[in-house]
């Protein structure tokens, strides 16, 4: 199993939000990248945010940022170490 297109652009939504605090929203416009609008329509109907173009993230989204931060961070910290 890999990444889609499709999680790609959700992770890189989810990468917007403050995941250490549930009172910072984010806003998508409409005139964003397809791919990023999709993935905020795709994110609010799985219960990860709770809008259709972005607004705040919910516990299970807070959760879920808080992974995407910490998958970030090691991935970079490995290709920093590896430099």
């Amino acid at each position: 199993m890999s990444f889609t297109s499709q999680n790609l652009a959700e992770l890189k939504i989810l990468m917007l939000f403050n995941s250490a605090t549930g009172l910072e929203g984010i806003k998508i416009h409409k005139d964003a990248a397809p791919e990023l609008v999709d993935a905020a329509r795709k994110l609010h109907a799985d219960g990860f945010i709770t809008q259709v173009d972005g607004g705040y993230l919910t516990q299970l989204g807070i959760e879920t940022a808080e992974h995407a931060h910490s998958l970030c961070y090691l991935l970079n910290s490995a290709e920093r170490e590896a430099s």
